[in-house]
């Protein structure tokens, strides 16, 4: 299965253009990615197309990271799908570390997650409601 990343990075110019430029040094290539700042702190959710060597670059580099399985999730396109589904998550005491908007198909949106605990995240996320 694959991984996704969710990689802490210092909200400064150039922080984003270092980590692409490392792994791209590395053959690392990148298959969706995410993120946002706030304060002195950001971060980039990631997929690759190699995970052991994304997670080798991150490490090289020094990098605080969260590694953990991506989950696809379908979610009704329309005003309250993603609250019921992280209600859901919420409810079965799941922590989401990030999420993936991967696109839009007719009245669905697909995502990809990671979370803390993939084994009770894993029905729910992948239930088609």
């Amino acid at each position: 299965m694959a991984k996704q990343f969710v990689v802490q990075l210092k909200n400064e110019p150039g922080a984003m253009a270092t980590l692409a430029e490392e792994l791209a040094a590395h053959g690392v290539d990148l298959r969706a990615i995410g993120g946002g700042s706030m304060g002195d702190s950001g971060h980039v959710i990631m997929t690759t197309a190699d995970d052991d060597a994304a997670a080798a670059v991150l490490d090289a580099g020094g990098y605080t990271y969260i590694e953990g399985e991506s989950i696809l999730a379908e979610v009704p396109d329309r005003p309250g799908g993603m609250a019921k589904l992280a209600r859901s998550l919420a409810d079965a005491n799941v922590n989401i570390y990030g999420h993936l908007f991967l696109g839009r198909w007719g009245d669905r949106a697909m995502f990809a997650f990671v979370v803390d605990d993939p084994e009770k995240a894993r029905p729910i996320l992948e239930r088609k409601t």
